[in-house]
């Protein structure tokens, strides 16, 4: 029945009060409901992206949702805990505009184990609750308003910087696992990001060793730009960005002390660490005595063989490096050695091309099996000086890639 309808009614006095109470019980409910239907899969893998950044210790409830929201078309999940949020849209047949928030635990258990089929979303903002059907399942969640969500900013593409996400994705695996985990000292839980020109350098340490990883970007920013991002923001980004062959556009809203990483199907916002990086150049070593080339797979073999008793003991290993090898006939090595107490003693030998004087350093085992663990080249060298300065690690025929590790004191 139509306004007009209605008015013509009333004005010749044949109302019919029946009809013109469910005329006007219908139409405000059919105006607050939203209704998108996805595919369970995309809305699996959607969830999945960003409940990572849902907090549970929070004190405000809505930051341990995820908010659904319809958005030109798609659906858009965001969750958020203040310092990272992230965002991703999904295909949706979508009938009404509309936003809630739902518990981040609850959703994500549901949806994943929804059968591979059509889900209908419907949401009641006067209710505050999402009714999921899908299959035989029909679910309903309560939910908090979008209102209450934290506005999440958007990113400027003009003057964003565009990055390869293939190459920038490698940068960030390169460096990332250096970063500290310990939030005492929060400028070293970051990576250091730094563009002259076109050349982008990224660094980061834990106050024991340090990964450097530089490349050309194509694009040079309008000014050298300096930013210390969480470590935690980028390998998130990392498991996020999937298509190689896209374009990650990367933007710092002036004045707001953030960083945004903008993708076709998603979007990362973090909050940038303030303080001092510290100044890592001065402690690379200009020049070193003894080179070692070493094959990569057989030292990252050996090291992960060692580390099985070097983990009792600190992850103490102690590198042996001789340019020849005495009596034996097998010509140069390095002998990699640990000892613990608890567990016993291992030795293993590694085929090495060594130029220089023979060194006894002991590292720490892990760091080195996580360094090599990002090289790809089939040979690596090992520069070292003496047993209390630093040593570095790179890969041969890469200049791209530094890791610097500091030695371990032990008793001869």
């Amino acid at each position: 029945m139509s306004e007009h309808d209605l008015y013509e009614t009333r004005v010749s006095g044949k109302i019919n009060p029946l009809r013109v109470y469910l005329t006007e019980l219908t139409k405000p409910i059919v105006e607050d409901l939203m209704k998108a239907i996805v595919q369970q899969q995309q809305l699996a893998h959607g969830v999945s992206l960003v409940a990572r950044a849902v907090t549970s210790r929070s004190t405000l409830p809505v930051l341990s949702n995820i908010l659904i929201k319809t958005d030109q078309g798609r659906l858009r999940l965001s969750a958020t805990n203040l310092e990272l949020g992230i965002s991703a849209w999904i295909g949706a047949k979508v009938s009404d505009e509309g936003g809630l928030t739902i518990p981040a635990r609850t959703f994500v258990d549901l949806v994943s184990n929804l059968p591979n089929e059509e889900v209908t979303l419907t949401l009641d903002e006067r209710t505050q609750s999402l009714n999921v059907k899908c299959g035989t399942l029909n679910t309903d969640i309560k939910g908090i308003s979008a209102e209450e969500f934290p506005p999440m900013p958007s990113s400027d593409d003009e003057s964003a910087i565009p990055l390869n996400v293939e190459n920038f994705k490698e940068m960030i695996q390169r460096v990332a696992f250096a970063a500290s985990t310990e939030d005492t000292r929060p400028n070293l839980t970051g990576v250091h990001m730094s563009f002259q020109g076109d050349e982008l350098e990224m660094a980061a340490t834990d106050g024991y060793r340090i990964s450097i990883s530089k490349a050309a970007i194509g694009h040079k920013p309008p000014q050298n730009l300096e930013a210390l991002i969480p470590a935690r923001a980028l390998s998130e980004l990392s498991r996020i960005a999937v298509n190689g062959d896209e374009t990650l556009l990367m933007s710092f809203p002036a004045g707001r002390g953030q960083v945004i990483f903008h993708l076709k199907d998603a979007e990362l916002v973090s909050q940038l660490i303030e303080g001092n990086f510290p100044n890592y150049t001065a402690i690379i070593p200009t020049s070193f005595k003894t080179r070692t080339v070493l094959n990569t797979a057989q030292l990252l073999k050996a090291c992960k063989q060692t580390e099985i008793i070097a983990r009792e003991g600190s992850y103490i290993a102690r590198l042996d490096i001789q340019p020849e090898a005495g009596s034996s006939d097998r010509g140069p090595q390095m002998e990699i050695s640990a000892t613990s107490e608890q567990t016993g003693s291992s030795e293993v030998i590694v085929d090495a091309s060594v130029d220089g004087v023979p060194l006894l350093i002991s590292f720490n085992i892990r760091y080195l099996r996580e360094a090599l663990e990002v090289i790809k080249t089939a040979n690596v060298l090992l520069e070292t000086n003496a047993a209390n300065t630093p040593g570095m690690l790179r890969p041969v025929g890469d200049d791209s890639f530094r890791h610097i590790i500091m030695p371990m004191n032990v008793n001869r």
